[in-house]
């Protein structure tokens, strides 16, 4: 398992991947989940991985073939976003045709998800989320951000957070809050994790880096993080037990308006 999040921001896109793989307590291994494809001035494209390693990797694989052998179609020379989502979908499903009953006869399910964002110029950055049959999503002006993998424990912040308005430095602090709640919760989910981010307009790859153990700036985030948290939680008010309208007594005389299972008339369903 992996985690990943993407946003597309009026201002530009921020990507940040784990690079953990995980089967088993004895079986934890690193590899990259964020790819990028670049030509100055002419395009940037971002591309993120979770689910089965080797379908993963089968389908980054085959979009590098297909540059390198200068494709008739290939992310360096696809016109939009669009299209290129396209072509990742299409190289998936090739992967899907190949491998899919073949994985299924061991018992394993083809299971792939994929973040891609970018911006070719001439037209605006856009962000794709990517399923395992090749179909995708595109995200919008009310859901500016993606996730894939182990997204469920750092999801909160994001959805209290993230707006299409909010600034790429306030989404990079939001992103690592993420990861950070994500790898507290889930061994599936570990350092180095790769950050990039890119500015509107730009078509060059802003800021990337890989953030290890001994990273300054992460460790402060988490350690400011766990802290205010913890200052929050102390300032809520403790419950007010007087005047908590739902009483112990209040609570019996509800439960015993209830007809017991047994006594049901005949013809209820039971």
């Amino acid at each position: 398992m992996t985690y990943c999040v993407a946003m597309r921001l009026d201002a530009g896109l921020v990507f940040l991947s784990d690079s953990r793989t995980y089967a088993g307590v004895d079986h934890i291994n690193t590899f990259r989940k964020m790819h990028f494809f670049e030509r100055h001035g002419e395009r940037v494209l971002v591309l993120m991985t979770a689910g089965n390693l080797s379908i993963s990797q089968s389908v980054v694989n085959t979009l590098r073939e297909r540059i390198e052998s200068g494709g008739a179609r290939n992310l360096c020379n696809v016109p939009t976003m669009f299209e290129a989502a396209k072509h990742v979908g299409d190289c998936l499903r090739e992967v899907h045709a190949r491998d899919a009953e073949s994985l299924k006869e061991f018992g394993v399910d083809f299971s792939a998800g994929l973040l891609l964002g970018g911006q070719i110029q001439g037209e605006e950055p856009r962000l794709f989320q990517l399923y395992a049959a090749g179909n995708f999503t595109e995200a919008t002006q009310e859901t500016p951000y993606f996730q894939i993998g182990e997204s469920k424990y750092g999801k909160p912040i994001i959805v209290r957070i993230i707006t299409h308005a909010t600034s790429l430095d306030e989404a990079v602090k939001c992103a690592l809050v993420s990861m950070d709640s994500s790898i507290r919760s889930n061994l599936s989910v570990g350092l180095p994790l790769d950050l990039l981010v890119y500015q509107r307009d730009a078509l060059r790859v802003g800021h990337y880096c890989v953030i290890r153990e001994d990273n300054a700036y992460f460790a402060l985030i988490r350690k400011l993080w766990s802290q205010r948290l913890r200052e929050v939680f102390s300032a809520l008010p403790n419950p007010d037990w007087e005047n908590i309208q739902l009483t112990a007594e209040a609570l019996r005389q509800n439960t015993s308006l209830h007809t017991p299972r047994s006594e049901k008339r005949e013809g209820e369903s039971q």
